[in-house]
């Protein structure tokens, strides 16, 4: 099947006892077995639900993938795929990285005695020096979050079999629309649901997506003994949200090079950041590696003034001041002080989330309503 084909159908049959084409929300604890250990596949919904079931395999499919497991939420599943890992082992991780996965990294696990490092990874050289004998996991996020900058996945995943060590990517910002990074390479593929796999704005949610039998059977035995689950009703939506997202991802990325070529030229901004810029130091591998460049961008205000950049975010009509990204509708955010406030100043400014970075999740609406409302906010 196509993509857009198998957004709309993978996973998913009509129910056999309505003949209904929707997967019904089975909104049930448990299931009445015939005798102990005889039933119909279903024996509790923490382990298994049959709507869960078929938004895992929904997603699986999306990403050439062959296991799919949904969590209550994209820190779940990022917390769920740290927890394959024990004391000792070691972790090389980009230093542009959402400020949620830094703080799980830094605040929680690296007292449990795992080792972190935060490198630059546009040059895969640069990530090859930091593998050691107690590397485990090399953790990538491209695009990233703020910076965009674009990590070369099959690159890194070459060098990491050599190694023998995992390769994950948060796939969020790309969509299995845009990029599949198991194709390309990579061990484990993580996404928060939340964002534009659901694309309305109204679930939280995480997934978790494999091909080894064996990483899969470790995976479902921490998701089942640890409890962090979507309910049937979240479910429900999110496969709502798939079978257009190959629809809304076209037109988010439409949106966002027109809005991208306008900020350029606007004399009160200094960069912008956005793959799909020919000036983008790592254009080229985005090329290679995406469809298309996605609805995510960020850019700075000239002399680099905080105050500047809070006047512009709060002078919006359409675009929206909130956490998160990925729906229908247009976001804007002041990552320093928003997504990114978890991770020191000078690591911050390191990476490039200075104090006038402002990132813009750019939505469906029509794309010259949108440049006019960042006109009348960048004056």
């Amino acid at each position: 099947m196509k993509f857009g084909t198998k957004a709309i159908h993978a996973g998913q049959e009509p129910d056999p006892s309505t003949g209904a084409i929707m997967t019904p929300i089975f909104q049930t604890s448990t299931y009445v077995q015939a005798a102990p250990g005889k039933h119909k596949g279903y024996e509790y919904s923490r382990t298994h639900n049959p709507t869960r079931t078929a938004l895992e395999s929904n997603l699986a499919a999306l990403e050439e993938g062959k296991h799919g497991l949904c969590f209550s939420s994209g820190m779940a599943a990022e917390d769920t795929v740290i927890k394959l890992l024990k004391p000792g082992d070691e972790v090389i991780s980009t230093n542009d990285l959402y400020g949620g996965s830094f703080r799980l990294f830094t605040k929680i696990y690296a007292h449990y005695g795992i080792k972190f490092h935060f490198v630059p990874m546009s040059d895969p050289k640069e990530v090859a020096k930091h593998i050691n004998k107690n590397t485990k996991l090399i953790w990538i996020e491209t695009p990233t979050n703020p910076m965009l900058n674009i990590i070369d996945i099959k690159a890194i995943s070459t060098i990491a079999k050599k190694n023998k060590v995992l390769v994950v990517v948060d796939n969020t910002f790309a969509t299995p629309y845009l990029q599949t990074p198991l194709k390309l390479g990579a061990d484990i593929v993580v996404h928060s649901v939340t964002k534009y796999l659901s694309g309305h704005s109204d679930l939280i949610m995480g997934a978790v997506i494999c091909n080894d039998d064996a990483l899969s059977e470790q995976l479902h035995f921490i998701q089942n003994s640890c409890g962090a689950i979507p309910s049937p009703h979240d479910c429900f939506l999110a496969l709502r949200g798939t079978k257009t997202l190959h629809i809304r991802m076209d037109r988010h990325c439409e949106n966002a090079l027109k809005i991208c070529k306008y900020l350029v030229s606007y004399p009160k901004v200094d960069k912008v950041y956005f793959p799909g810029l020919p000036t983008h130091k790592n254009h080229k591998v985005a090329k290679q590696q995406m469809k298309a460049f996605g609805g995510m961008m960020s850019f700075t205000l000239k002399n680099n003034n905080i105050k500047a950049a809070h006047k512009v975010l709060s002078s919006f009509k359409i675009f929206s001041l909130a956490e998160s990204l990925g729906g229908v509708e247009s976001l804007c955010g002041h990552p320093a002080s928003m997504t990114h406030a978890s991770i020191p100043k000078d690591v911050r400014k390191k990476s490039g989330v200075v104090d006038s970075l402002i990132r813009l999740s750019v939505g469906i609406e029509d794309a010259d309503d949108l440049i006019e409302d960042l006109k009348q906010a960048l004056k």
